[in-house]
Parts: structure tokens; C-alpha cells; sequence
């Protein structure tokens, strides 16, 4: 089918893409580019693309799409929290108005990118699909707010499904050093040090990027009666993790690294434990092939490979926040985090 992939630039849009291309659709990408200079130099699909903000989409974009997969917006709780209004404005008003666009232009199916951070502050108990919301940031608020206004839209003729993505891992083209895994590993690598900002006492399902792209390939592709208005945990539930643990993984694959605290180190509010049983059973075909381990060993080789820093992991190139709040010194990014006139180009 023709697929348009929104955010196809991106560290999930990327792999995601190369997932639908690799199984024959016909992929069009459309993008702001803010992320482009994180990239590392890689052979990508060649597909068709735009460049604008989502916010500025028009029916004539969606037009002769049977899907739109849906990435672009603000992507993690530190760069929601630089603008929580931009961050509603982006997740949530745009969406929905990309989503009635789409629509209008005869589009049936929309996967959508949301998160299990909506879960938010939840026991050590398993979360399932139906299990209440409760999040603490801008960002998961955003993602809640977004299904919500995305299951008004759904009738006969347009099928919102909702992938609540667990925290992603693992090498892409397009690396984000501001995830668990990618930023213990990366510290471990650079410094010899597994650097715990929390205590480590809070559960995270975790799952490696391939698999997530693997997820949004067999959605794309399933029957309309099997995804019409549903959510699903992104996730399998055997790779739920204490982040503790998650530093002893680390610690084990890296030579020579010991365990070190943030001064202050005190419990993220943030804690879900979570079932991914019912995209199994839905979608048969989904199954994670990576655990936590081997994303470690294959990010320790990858970084080596690329002669990663401490500056590369905490600086503005792998950062999302810092990355925009860099851009914005420069003026390529205004306050609205819009890319200022013609600055697309100049990142690119």
C-alpha cells in the first residue's frame, strides 16, 4: 500500500521506514529535519518526501495515502518539558488536525506513535491497555489527550490505532543518547562509569528499536477489524526492567566500568511495569527478537565503531532538548519550536 511516515527522519522513523520499504510498500516520508544533524552517515531508503511542521499540513499532502504512520512530534519528557504548551500544541492539536486532514484526503488507516509514559507513576503491578492513566510530565499528558481526540475521529471510514511505544533502545542511523539504555551504555563506554541519575527503583518496559519497527510494519499491514480504535502496549512482558538491573546488564557487557550516583540521586515518579500480551495475541507474527543484553553488546560495538564521547552522549548532537535549545541559539528554532524561515535547508 501507499504509506505516508510522518517523523520518517527520525530514530524510529528511520528503521520503521527501511521495515515498510523492506516488505514492498510504496513509503513517502514527511519531516521537519530538526533532527538531521544528529545522524550518522548511512545508506537511507530513497523515497519521496516533504519537508514542512505538522502543524501546517493540508489535505492535498494525504491525498492517495491508504496510511499515514504517525511519528513526528516532541519526543521524550526533557525537551516536553522545555515548552509544555508547544509540546500540547505539537502532540496533541496537531495531530488531531493532521489526523482530520488525512481523513478529509480519504486515508483509512493511522498508526499512531503514542507512549506508555501516559501510564505515569503506577506500582510494581502489571499495566495493562485499560489500566488508568496517570502521568506526571507535558509529554505524557500530551500522548493521552491525542488518543482521545483520535478516537472521536474514528468511524467506517478512518481507523486510528494507538502503538503506546514502552522506552525504545538500541542503534538507529538517527541515535538518541537521552534513552536509559543508549545513555547508560554510552557513559560506560566513554567514561568507565554506568552513571545512575535515579536510585534505579523504578520499573521500564524496554524494547529495541528493530522490534518497535517490527510493530508498526505488522499494524500497517493487519486486518481493519483487528486494529480498527485500538491501543496497544508496544512491549513484550518479559522485558520489563528495574533500571537497577538495567545498570547491572551494563555493567557486565562494558569492561572495566563501575556503578556510579548523580549526587542526590532520589526515585523517578515515572514507573510502569507493563503487559505486552495483547499486541501478541492480536498480531500473532509480533515477536520481540532482542533483550536487553544484546542491545547493550550491539550499542558497545556501535560505539565503538563510531568513536563516541562523553560530549557526543551529553551534548546537543544525541540530547533532543539540547539539540533544540542549541537550534534555537542559532535561530533555526523559535519559541514555538517551529523551524524559522528556510532553516530546514540550513540543517539539512
Amino acid at each position: 500500500m501507499r504509506v505516508l511516515v510522518t517523523g520518517h527522519d527520525g530514530y524510529l522513523g528511520r528503521p520503521i521506514v527501511d521495515a515498510l520499504v523492506r516488505s514492498g510498500h510504496e513509503v513517502a516520508g514527511l519531516d521537519n529535519l530538526m533532527f538531521r544533524t544528529t545522524a550518522f552517515p548511512a545508506v537511507a531508503p530513497s523515497i519521496p518526501m516533504r519537508t514542512v511542521d505538522i502543524r501546517d499540513t493540508t489535505p492535498e499532502m494525504f491525498e492517495g495515502f491508504e496510511a499515514v504512520v504517525h511519528l513526528a512530534g516532541i519526543a521524550n519528557d526533557p525537551l516536553g518539558d522545555l515548552n509544555p504548551v508547544a509540546t500540547v500544541d505539537i502532540n496533541r492539536t496537531a495531530t488531531r488536525h493532521m489526523a482530520t486532514m488525512a481523513k478529509q484526503a480519504g486515508v483509512e488507516r493511522f498508526v499512531f506513535s503514542s507512549s506508555c509514559s501516559l501510564y505515569g507513576a503506577h506500582g510494581d503491578e502489571f499495566i495493562h491497555e485499560e489500566s488508568e492513566f496517570r502521568p506526571v510530565t507535558p509529554y505524557g499528558e500530551s500522548k493521552m489527550y491525542a488518543e482521545e481526540d483520535l478516537r472521536e475521529l474514528a468511524d467506517d471510514d478512518f481507523h486510528p490505532t494507538y502503538l503506546r511505544n514502552g522506552t525504545v533502545y538500541g542503534f538507529s542511523p538517527v541515535l538518541r543518547g537521552d534513552l536509559v539504555v543508549n545513555n547508560l551504555t554510552g557513559h560506560a563506554f566513554a567514561t568507565g562509569k554506568v552513571f545512575l541519575k535515579s536510585d534505579g527503583r523504578v520499573w521500564r518496559p524496554l524494547i529495541h528499536v528493530e522490534d518497535i519497527a517490527r510493530a508498526f510494519r505488522l499494524v500497517t499491514e493487519a486486518p481493519l477489524e483487528v486494529i480498527h480504535d485500538e491501543a496497544f502496549n508496544v512491549c513484550s512482558t518479559t522485558e520489563n526492567y528495574l533500571i537497577r538491573d538495567v545498570a547491572t546488564i551494563v555493567g557486565d557487557v562494558v569492561p572495566d566500568c563501575e556503578l556510579a550516583m548523580a549526587d542526590g540521586a532520589t526515585t523517578d515518579a515515572r514507573n510502569y511495569r507493563v503487559s505486552g500480551d495483547k499486541l501478541a495475541q492480536a498480531i500473532p507474527a509480533f515477536k520481540t527478537r532482542w533483550n536487553v543484553k544484546r542491545g547493550v553488546e550491539e550499542l558497545l560495538e556501535s560505539y565503538r565503531r563510531y568513536g563516541l564521547t562523553i560530549g557526543d552522549l551529553e551534548g546537543p548532537r544525541f540530547r533532543r532538548r539540547k539539540t533544540v535549545e542549541e537550534l534555537q541559539s542559532k535561530g533555526l528554532v523559535d519559541g514555538a519550536l517551529r523551524m524559522a524561515t528556510e532553516s530546514a535547508a540550513a540543517v539539512a
